[in-house]
């Protein structure tokens, strides 16, 4: 048993004490210097100890560390509200700043049902989501219950919400059928959803929700071309809300600072997280349309809902921080030069690896789903677990790199991937040795397994 006071992820075995970073690495207790291929969990984005970002928390620190926004707001809240809404080109009204993107999604459940309420004919009856097979959108009850991640869900499905479906996520590789076009593929995965909507009846469905980007539950899946599009109108159709959860491919990772700029939409509302303070403080935030607004506007005029540390100003201080050196450094182009070569050295070094099934992402957010057999698809035994092998393999002195290694990428429980995040700021250099490192630990891992 560890003699760790902390309620670590697995209790007997503590991890190892990170001591501090620069740039894209960590260096820990024993020496270590760990080259941070993930940015954690897709969150450093401007990677570690970035000097511009601490002098604004300090200095806010010296000013004021907090107030209570039932009673005041501060400079950096509002500076970076107007930032978010003038990043979007006005395309989102406003912007609800929290801790999480659990908290994130949790607010979005909630305006979503007060905006129905406060219309100017209420539909009391709109109560329920629908969201998608192996997503993940947060762990708190309600997001926990809006995400269809099987293994996260298993222990806690007795005391999950009851007015969430799920239906089939946009995986080309996985459920695209053989000879079927992208159009025909959405056609198909559109008339599900069409279903899923008569199924519960129309007039009772608050919100469809969904990631761009697939990150956790399945490793960098992206939609194909027209997806979202398709899926928009069914909520138009219905007169349902359309909501994307960017908490981790959002503020610049897939190559513009929103995904849905990619996918020819707009959302009604739009979490974001991890990369809007790139780690540097616990910040989150949801974008609201000018459609739920105007409604508020004209009733109530509130949104009942609140946290202690809502709109903190040391942690907007540091995401305005974080977008402004975004702006100032052009790192979302970055991101997309970075991207091109991160994905050419991918398959080139990995295309024809025996268990390598298929590399997917955009900008610096990429997968690798592993394959017991790449001409089936057929996954490894999840007892195996080789996606931690892989993982804790990376963390030895010989490689000195962390990998963010997820399992459940074929049906929620079996199925393995990597993925990769580094920082927007990264190198052609840092790519390279990411790749290069990876594939070497890939050849150890599978040399020790002889499978």
């Amino acid at each position: 048993m560890s003699p760790s006071a902390v309620l670590h992820r697995q209790l007997h075995q503590a991890p190892t004490l990170a001591l501090s970073g620069e740039g894209s690495y960590i260096t820990l207790e024993d020496g270590r210097r760990i080259l941070d291929a993930t940015g954690g969990a897709a969150v450093s984005c401007l990677g570690h100890s970035n000097a511009e970002v601490r002098q604004a928390m300090i200095d806010q620190i010296n000013q004021l560390s907090y107030c209570h926004t039932a009673y005041f707001s501060t400079k950096p809240f509002e500076e970076l509200a107007s930032l978010l809404i003038e990043s979007t080109g006005e395309k989102m009204s406003k912007v609800y700043i929290v801790s999480s993107g659990s908290e994130a999604m949790e607010a979005a459940m909630k305006l979503s049902r007060q905006f129905y309420l406060e219309k100017a004919n209420p539909e009391p009856q709109r109560t329920k989501f629908i969201a998608r097979k192996q997503s993940y959108h947060g762990i708190t009850i309600g997001s926990l219950s809006m995400g269809g991640h099987k293994f996260r869900r298993e222990l806690f499905e007795p005391i999950l919400l009851p007015n969430v479906s799920h239906v089939s996520p946009c995986n080309p590789y996985r459920n695209r059928k053989d000879g079927e076009s992208n159009e025909e593929y959405i056609a198909r995965l559109a008339d599900e959803l069409d279903a899923e909507f008569q199924r519960l009846g129309p007039e009772t469905v608050c919100a469809f929700v969904a990631e761009p980007v697939v990150g956790a539950a399945m490793g960098c899946v992206p939609s194909v071309p027209g997806y979202f599009k398709a899926m928009k109108a069914i909520c138009e159709k219905y007169g349902a809300l359309f909501i994307l959860d960017e908490v981790m491919s959002g503020m610049g990772r897939c190559g513009t600072l929103h995904a849905w700029e990619q996918e020819d939409v707009v959302p009604d509302m739009q979490t974001i997280g991890k990369g809007l303070g790139g780690g540097y403080a616990p910040i989150a935030g949801l974008l609201i349309g000018d459609k739920v607004i105007k409604t508020l506007e004209e009733s109530t005029g509130s949104f009942r809902h609140g946290h202690t540390y809502q709109g903190h100003p040391v942690s907007c201080a540091a995401a305005l921080a974080v977008q402004r050196v975004i702006q100032e450094e052009n790192l979302v182009e970055n991101v997309r030069a970075m991207g091109v070569l991160f994905e050419e050295e991918l398959r080139k070094r990995l295309s024809d690896h025996p268990h390598v099934g298929d590399i997917r992402g955009k900008g610096l957010f990429w997968g690798i789903e592993l394959v017991r057999d790449k001409t089936t698809k057929e996954p490894f035994d999840p007892n195996l677990q080789l996606a931690f092998k892989i993982q804790d393999k990376g963390l030895e002195a010989k490689y000195s790199i962390s990998l963010y290694c997820g399992q459940g990428t074929a049906d929620g429980i079996a199925g393995d991937h990597i993925l990769l995040a580094p920082p927007y700021n990264t190198t052609r250099e840092e790519i390279v040795r990411i790749v290069e490192v990876l594939q070497a630990v890939l050849e150890d891992v599978f040399g020790e397994l002889k499978v």
